[in-house]
């Protein structure tokens, strides 16, 4: 759900140019990573640089410090979690087995205190350990934000999870996104208007600090980010532009997995087509629990975070995140004649199982374990990268958003229409446009699969045929289900007994 300026939750009505079904973002983004995976504080502070030169690419109210949107994404700090876990009194099971998620609650404090407890009976009942609470310290004074975004700010708590022992890390991904998916469905329809509850991040890997800031209010806002304790090894920035929506704590920006600059054009459709396919939708790693994360697509979400969403939901069905960002925002394939047949099969398959998810976009992309940007196939949004002597990727919506010594300077560059560009954190290497897909293209047979969709297709073609030569004779459907069907079974079956004494 969303606060607006008014105080109100959700979108105001249709009135006048706008009209609330048309919620689009228009905003700048980035990232900083290390490329090896080494973590350190220098990497905030660089992004914080990112954001903050991107200052001119969000936007802001009729007060020029209540800000439409702006926030940090980073993989979880692990000494810095412990130590806090440690003045907290519980203690952290290795990393990747437990989760501090940023959540936005109520202020009023008997409602909150009711959330809260609704929470952890989810948590549990999904079979997870509930940890503790933190208040997130927060200096609104000092980040001098303004009355509108101080009227619409929530309570922001960090909620602790730790995993069973038994489970992987892909399965403990699963178990919280089921039971964010839970408490969020209960919760935000017995939360007044006034009130708001949202999980910006709630992940073994990433956690998501944002709100209703200046991209230079939200370092001063968050002490957590001035810790020098606070170490990670990537960041992903986003700069917010309401262009045709209301700003609000909930849909800053990052969000839970991407950060996205433009607008997804073909929306509506998107969100209609994942919503038919709830019905047939199933997955061996959700089993039976796959409709407690439905609706797939929450309400009251931009392009944006629909398409996060979606992206959340392939991740956690075993795609890779490459594959998965490949699949919703492929490129310009099907004129392509230079294009690779393994490549072609790949978007070809794909095209069976998810339409495109059509621009302008540009959009960065992270799960902890990569980090990356792709541009749609109309190219019609900026993507800039460095790659620096030292092993950090810097890319985003500009040019010299970080200041490099030109000596540093290993490679730079910008994408292109439909390009992608990612770094494997384990394997400590950057792929570029065309080694990622090949590698994607290769991973499984997609021209055998093509070609049993193919076999499909000429089977509907056949049934397709035979009943337009039924129509031509008067013949419908009900016809033969109703009236031919029965005839000739029940002749058959008075046959057959004079058939068996024949024989």
């Amino acid at each position: 759900m969303a606060n607006r300026l008014d105080g109100k939750i959700g979108f105001p009505d249709a009135v006048g140019l706008y009209d609330p079904a048309q919620e689009r973002d228009a905003c700048g983004v980035g990232f900083v990573a290390n490329i090896k995976g080494v973590a350190s504080h220098g990497i905030l502070e660089d992004a914080y640089h990112v954001n903050s030169r991107m200052d001119h690419r969000g936007g802001c109210g009729f007060e020029e410090n209540t800000g439409d949107g702006a926030g940090i994404l980073t993989a979880i700090p692990d000494t810095f979690f412990r130590k806090i876990a440690g003045a907290l009194a519980f203690e952290l099971p290795e990393a990747g087995r437990y989760s501090v998620g940023n959540l936005f609650l109520p202020t009023d404090e008997p409602l909150r205190i009711s959330c809260q407890q609704t929470i952890e009976q989810v948590v549990t009942a999904e079979g997870l350990t509930f940890l503790g609470w933190r208040a997130v310290p927060i200096a609104p004074k000092t980040a001098n934000i303004g009355p509108a975004a101080q009227a619409a700010m929530p309570f922001i708590a960090q909620l602790f999870i730790a995993s069973p022992t038994s489970d992987s890390e892909a399965d403990f991904a699963r178990k919280l996104y089921i039971a964010r998916k839970q408490f969020s469905a209960r919760l935000q329809p017995l939360v007044p208007d006034d009130q708001l509850v949202y999980a910006c991040s709630l992940s073994p890997r990433v956690i998501v600090y944002k709100g209703m800031l200046t991209p230079g209010q939200l370092f001063p806002f968050y002490k957590d980010l001035t810790n020098g304790d606070y170490e990670t090894h990537l960041a992903m920035v986003h700069s917010r532009f309401s262009t045709n929506t209301f700003p609000s704590w909930d849909r800053a920006q990052p969000n839970r997995f991407m950060s996205h600059n433009g607008e997804i054009n073909t929306l509506r459709g998107n969100q209609n087509w994942m919503t038919a396919r709830q019905g047939a939708v199933s997955s061996p790693l959700f089993g039976d629990n796959i409709e407690k994360i439905f609706p797939l697509v929450e309400p009251d979400c931009s392009d944006s975070g629909t398409f996060d969403n979606v992206l959340e939901f392939l991740l956690l069905s075993g795609r890779s995140l490459q594959e998965s960002v490949m699949m919703m925002i492929p490129e310009a394939w099907q004129a392509d004649v230079n294009m690779s047949a393994e490549k072609r099969a790949f978007y070809e398959y794909h095209s069976a199982l998810m339409e495109p998810w059509d621009g302008p976009a540009s959009i960065v992309f992270t799960d902890g374990h990569a980090i990356g940007a792709v541009l749609d196939r109309n190219g019609l949004r900026p993507m800039r990268y460095v790659v620096t002597g030292d092993g950090l990727l810097i890319a985003g919506s500009e040019a010299g958003m970080v200041t490099v010594d030109e000596a540093n300077v290993k490679e730079k560059g910008a994408l292109g229409p439909g390009q992608l560009l990612a770094v494997d954190i384990a394997e400590g290497r950057l792929y570029h446009d065309t080694e990622m897909k090949d590698m994607l293209a290769a991973s499984q047979d997609f021209s055998a699969w093509v070609g049993k969709i193919n076999e499909l297709d000429d089977d509907l073609a056949k049934a397709v045929e035979k009943l337009q030569r039924m129509r031509a004779f008067g013949y419908t459907t009900e016809t033969m289900q109703f009236m031919l069907k029965p005839m000739i079974t029940d002749f058959i079956g008075r046959l057959r007994p004079s058939v068996r004494i024949f024989v």
